[in-house]
């Protein structure tokens, strides 16, 4: 049997960032069948809603990206929201396509599931030995729950579900919101908007010292579905790039690469998030074959040239 061929999708989120790239993918695979729900019509936090969308897409395979997520200040905003609704809308849809029947439920959480001072790079194995970062733990916790699910439902039941650890992403289509967005798209619009309204300065959160790693959004595309259709065990998988950058460095680094050369004021008020981030990414590699292709600058010129294209901005 073929397995993209033959094999029908329900990709939750599919129409989000990393979603409409996962389902291009998906369909150069050779997948013909893929469900994209809506929220407008399936409310992914109400459990009749998700009988209603299991029963009009008759999965064989459900892939899990939808999540209520933003930066820092969104999570600071909004983490009664953010815990809510990331954890009802996991636990009810596994547990319903649970009793639908479905072959493979894969997971997709977060970096944010790990301690505050895990040790770099973060190894699957020291998921539990803390509490997250405080700005986003609820939202990291609300996720993390999907893998206790996981594997007590492959416990008990059978069940067979995958739960994947991507790092931050980015890349064309990112959010550009500046009220939700990640640090990269962030970046890229202070810097482009203050070229464009010719200021001198732009100010960016925290003192520059916390460091990230970030996942091309293709990449990021292609390790789930590798794992999709390699992996079938209880265990947590890292999905990264396996280097990490200073938040100082991307911004100089974006600044340069936009073209503005004002000041790059720090705002020391405002929180750092998580101290470092970086993960161990041998199990994916050793368990489905997958390893990031794109070179970060790269990617970040491919990133700024799409927003470029599809803005005002200069």
């Amino acid at each position: 049997m073929d397995f993209w061929s033959e094999n029908r999708f329900l990709v939750t989120g599919g129409a989000g960032f990393l979603g409409s790239h996962l389902v291009a993918h998906l369909k150069s695979r050779g997948a013909a069948r893929i469900f994209i729900p809506r929220s407008a019509e399936y409310d992914l936090t109400k459990e009749e809603a998700i009988r209603r969308l299991l029963k009009a897409s008759e999965p064989d395979i459900v892939i899990h990206l939808a999540a209520v997520v933003g930066g820092i200040g969104a999570n600071r905003e909004n983490p009664g929201r953010f815990f809510y609704d990331n954890l009802i809308m996991g636990v009810q849809l596994m547990e319903q396509a649970r009793l639908w029947g479905v072959k493979k439920f894969v997971a997709v959480g977060t970096i944010c599931c790990y301690p505050k001072m895990t040790p770099v790079p973060f190894k699957e194995e020291s998921l539990w030995d803390g509490y997250p970062e405080e700005t986003n733990a609820p939202y990291g916790l609300a996720k993390k729950m999907m893998l206790v699910q996981s594997q007590a439902y492959r416990q008990q039941y059978g069940f067979h579900s995958i739960f994947l650890l991507p790092v931050n992403l980015y890349g064309p289509g990112d959010n550009f919101d500046p009220r939700s967005s990640h640090v990269i798209p962030a970046l890229i619009k202070k810097c482009l908007d203050a070229i464009h309204r010719q200021e001198k300065e732009i100010v960016v959160w925290g003192t520059g010292k916390a460091t990230r790693e970030f996942l091309y959004v293709e990449d990021a595309a292609n390790a789930i579905l590798l794992a999709t259709e390699r992996f079938d065990t209880p265990d947590p998988v890292n999905i990264g790039s396996g280097f990490e950058i200073s938040i100082r460095d991307l911004a100089e680094r974006i600044a340069e690469l936009t073209g503005f050369k004002g000041r790059i004021v720090w705002d020391p008020t405002k929180p750092d998030g998580q101290p470092r981030r970086m993960l161990d990414v041998s199990r994916a590699q050793q368990e489905f074959g997958f390893k990031a292709e794109t070179l970060f600058w790269k990617g970040l010129e491919k990133t700024i040239a799409w927003y470029r294209a599809h803005t005002q901005d200069p």
